[in-house]
């Protein structure tokens, strides 16, 4: 088999235009290809690790803000139950206050009704002996009891302070009036001749006196002398001891 250089030189030519068509219309652009699939997916790969990054970032504030979360919640917790616990303990001094004063006015009331228990006690009790002794006194009542009152007030007008007897001679002339003296029963003359000059002797003056009968006296006799009424009798000391009854029953 012999060798043909023209036709060795021609297949020569023919691979070579093979390759430069080959590199001009196949290889630089399956290139360019292949370095801007490369690019984009450098590109991806980039803005996936940013994004990635940014999901750590993300992330970790979440976690943050939880943390901050829980402390602020366990901070309110902490706070609302002081709270709680201040306003139980206030609740609490209020409900021990309200009962102190409760009982302080129970015990008022209590002390009061006990108060007036004795006073109603002490009046019944004062009224009961003020109509027995009223009783006995209008059965002991006489003459005799008269004359012992009367001598009673006699000596209870010598007895009275200076300044008082001044005061009562005073009112004697002035009055212009004479004495009126009232007795549970008739007096005999001689008895009204001893009230008569007694009331000289005290008075150190004359007196003219205005004799009455008045049996609600029960017994005893009572003076009027200008604006003072002097008393030995049987009734008035009743009202009198009445009077204490009451003034006792009231305080």
């Amino acid at each position: 088999m012999e060798l043909s250089w023209s036709t060795f030189l021609l297949e020569i030519v023919n691979f070579l235009v093979l390759v430069w068509i080959l590199k001009r219309f196949f290889y630089k652009p399956l290139q360019s290809v292949i370095t801007r699939r490369r690019q984009d997916i450098e590109q991806r790969l980039a803005e996936a690790e940013k994004m990635r990054e940014e999901a750590e970032r993300l992330q970790r504030e979440y976690e943050g803000r939880m943390n901050d979360w829980e402390r602020e919640r366990q901070r309110a917790r902490a706070d609302l139950q002081q709270e709680m616990k201040a306003e139980r303990a206030q609740l609490e001094q209020a409900l021990q206050d309200a009962l102190q004063q409760q009982r302080q006015k129970d015990e008022v009331i209590e002390q009061r009704r006990q108060r007036e228990q004795r006073h109603q006690l002490q009046q019944r009790a004062l009224e009961q002996g003020s109509r027995f002794a009223a009783r006995l006194l209008e059965q002991a009542a006489g003459p005799e009891l008269e004359t012992n009152l009367q001598q009673l007030l006699l000596a209870s007008l010598a007895e009275l302070p200076e300044d008082r007897l001044a005061e009562l001679r005073r009112q004697l002339p002035a009055a212009g009036e004479p004495v009126e003296v009232s007795s549970a029963f008739p007096l005999s003359a001689d008895r009204r001749e001893q009230v008569r000059n007694g009331l000289q002797q005290i008075l150190q003056n004359t007196v003219h006196c205005h004799f009455s009968e008045d049996s609600d006296l029960v017994a005893g006799l009572r003076l009027v002398i200008g604006p003072w009424v002097l008393g030995a009798n049987v009734r008035d000391e009743l009202r009198g001891f009445a009077r204490i009854a009451r003034d006792t029953g009231s305080e």
